[in-house]
């Protein structure tokens, strides 16, 4: 299994939310917080077609956009 990346922001309850939810499920993940990072925006820009979007959720080859909770 690969480890999963995570572009957050710390204003986006949804970023928090996101990273709750990779612990809940004991997965480890590397964070990429973007205000701390403010270059690693272009990387996100690249992953979601030119939106600055959080949070960014990259497993592998999988790049999931936003954060809607599991269920």
């Amino acid at each position: 299994m690969s480890r999963v990346t995570i572009y957050t922001h710390p204003d986006c309850p949804y970023s928090l939310e996101a990273k709750n939810e990779l612990d809940r499920n004991n997965l480890e993940f590397d964070e990429i917080d973007l205000s701390v990072i403010t270059a690693a925006w272009s990387d996100v820009e690249k992953l979601t077609g030119g939106q600055r979007i959080t949070p960014v959720i990259v497993d592998g080859d999988s790049v999931t956009i936003g954060f809607g909770g599991v269920g």
